[in-house]
C-alpha cells in the first residue's frame, strides 16, 4: 500500500462517505419514484390495453359498415335500373292507350256530351 498522510486520508474518507451518501440518496430517490409511479404506470398500461382492444373492435365495425354501405349502393343502383326498365315497358304498353285517348279527343261530336262520350267509347271498344 501507498502510505497516506493523515490529512490526505481524512479527505479520502470524507470523499468516500460523500459518495456513499449520494449513492444511498439516489437509491432512495429511485425507490420512492418507483413506489409513486408504479400504480400510475400500471393503470396507464391497463388503459392502453383497453384502448387497443376498443380500436380493433372499431376497425372491424368500420370495415363491416363499409361493406354493408357498398352493398346498399349496389342494391340501390340495381333498383334504379329495374325502375327505369319498368318505366320504359310501361310507356311502351301505354302507347296504344294514349293513341286511343288522342283519337277520342280529336273526334268532333255534337249534342249531349255524355251521349257523345258514351258513343265514342263504345265505338273505340267495338261495341
Amino acid at each position: 500500500m501507498i502510505p497516506v498522510s493523515a490529512g490526505g486520508g481524512r479527505a479520502l474518507v470524507y470523499l468516500l462517505a460523500a459518495l456513499l451518501l449520494i449513492g444511498m440518496g439516489a437509491a432512495l430517490g429511485v425507490w420512492q419514484a418507483e413506489k409513486h409511479y408504479r400504480p400510475k404506470l400500471d393503470d396507464a398500461n391497463a388503459q392502453l390495453a383497453s384502448c387497443k382492444g376498443a380500436r380493433g373492435n372499431l376497425e372491424s365495425l368500420a370495415t363491416e359498415q363499409g361493406l354493408k354501405l357498398g352493398e346498399l349502393v349496389l342494391a340501390g343502383n340495381e333498383r334504379q335500373a329495374r325502375a327505369e326498365q319498368a318505366l320504359k315497358e310501361a310507356a311502351a304498353r301505354a302507347q296504344d292507350d294514349f293513341a286511343a285517348a288522342n283519337r277520342l279527343q280529336q273526334e268532333r261530336t255534337g249534342g249531349d256530351q255524355c251521349a257523345a262520350a258514351t258513343a265514342i267509347i263504345d265505338q273505340e271498344l267495338g261495341l
